[in-house]
């Protein structure tokens, strides 16, 4: 297990999947993410790459081949090497092999940070195309965050508060994972989402182009929460486990294929093209109180 910290926070990550496994503020003493409860979901923040959601049949095209390549692809169960440490930041890092080439014709590093700045926890993914053709892939997140995160309250006693006014639909998924034809109504004019278990009983909210750049979990009943700010990230995921006590807050470049996709890699709705030699670089930051 890797560890860092400031004065404010102490965070845990596994090198398996690079995985986040703890986020503890010093100040108040609280636990902000999931136990990893395998009765409910037994992760607690994979990284999706090189893609994020699920494939139609489990498989694409690209060129003339076929691939078999599973839901959220293969990073988060590589073990990752410890590039570089300081007290407060750590690089993990992992490359193409021939593992990864028989499901994924690309080479690659693909790279994530963990920083501690204050009460901040950035986190930053980059791509490298280490090949001679251009690169598709997606990236992504899922960390799980404890709801809830104070004693003496409950699930539904938190909201979800998004930095700008929305009107926006869910994308449904499939029973398959595919994200279906058309939205239904989400949020209508309004920039909160009050928390329920019910509404994950359909597996994830998937939503498209928001108009935020940050989503905060809140409570009425307790003055501890946290902020995620996702610039850069089109897609945003928020889902729980059935009857789970917690919430994942999803920033993607990328999604699932969807019921009518092609399966032909260059269409897939999301996908990101990356030429030789160069890089992709994006961050999510999470401030935690």
């Amino acid at each position: 297990m890797i560890r860092i910290e400031n004065d404010s926070l102490q965070v845990a990550i596994a090198p398996k999947g690079a995985e986040l496994q703890s986020i503890v503020h010093k100040g108040n003493s609280l636990e902000y993410l999931w136990s990893g409860d395998p009765a409910f979901w037994g992760k607690k923040s994979p990284v999706l790459f090189p893609i994020v959601g699920g494939l139609k049949n489990n498989q694409y095209t690209y060129g003339t081949e076929s691939y078999p390549l599973s839901r959220h692809g293969f990073a988060r169960d590589m073990v990752f090497e410890v590039k570089s440490q300081e007290p407060a930041s750590v690089t993990f890092a992992i490359t193409s092999n021939e593992t990864t080439l028989a499901v994924y014709p690309f080479h690659f590093s693909f790279s994530i940070t963990y920083r501690l700045e204050g009460e901040r926890l950035h986190v930053t993914y980059n791509v490298t195309n280490e090949g001679k053709e251009n690169m598709l892939f997606s990236v992504g997140a899922h960390p799980a965050f404890k709801v809830p995160l104070a004693n003496n309250t409950g699930f539904e006693d938190y909201y979800l508060e998004f930095s700008s006014v929305e009107n926006t639909g869910t994308w449904p998924l499939s029973a398959e994972g595919l994200i279906e034809e058309e939205a239904i109504p989400l949020l209508n004019n309004t920039n909160t989402l009050s928390l329920k278990k019910s509404l994950f009983y359909k597996d994830a909210l998937v939503l498209k182009q928001l108009q935020s750049n940050t989503i905060s979990l809140k409570s009425h009943q307790t003055p501890h929460g946290l902020t995620m700010q996702f610039d850069g990230f089109p897609f945003m995921g928020i889902w729980s486990a059935k009857d789970a006590d917690f919430v994942c807050l999803e920033p993607w470049c990328g999604i699932a294929d969807s019921v009518f996709s092609t399966g032909n890699l260059l269409e897939k709705e999301g996908i990101n093209s990356l030429n030789p030699g160069t890089a992709f670089e994006r961050t999510w930051t999470v401030s935690f109180f």
